[in-house]
């Protein structure tokens, strides 16, 4: 889904374009690796709450990386409503409701 997402152009990845899109209010969702420095995951936490996006601490910088096609990504910013939404039912766990697509 992310690979997906930044194929449509709806996601930006890296530190800085990530912080950026917070920001200037186009992220709606963040996704920041596990294994992330500290320093990396405050930041994104204070932003997003500051913002109100909804951030998850997913996977690790290689598995973000290769499914963006890139070597290491500590995090990633969706800028599409739809695919934030796809992607934050596949980090729950939580079903899609009937009858939506």
């Amino acid at each position: 889904m992310l690979g997906l997402a930044r194929k449509a152009g709806q996601l930006v990845s890296g530190e800085f374009s990530s912080e950026k899109a917070v920001k200037e209010g186009i992220a709606r969702l963040v996704i920041v690796a596990s294994d992330a420095s500290d320093n990396t995951k405050k930041l994104f936490s204070d932003k997003c709450r500051s913002y109100a996006v909804p951030l998850r601490v997913w996977s690790d910088k290689e598995s973000i990386g290769r499914a963006l096609g890139q070597r290491y990504r500590a995090s990633a910013a969706v800028t599409d409503e739809g695919f934030a939404a796809a992607l934050l039912r596949i980090m729950d766990g939580t079903p899609r409701e009937r009858g939506t697509k």
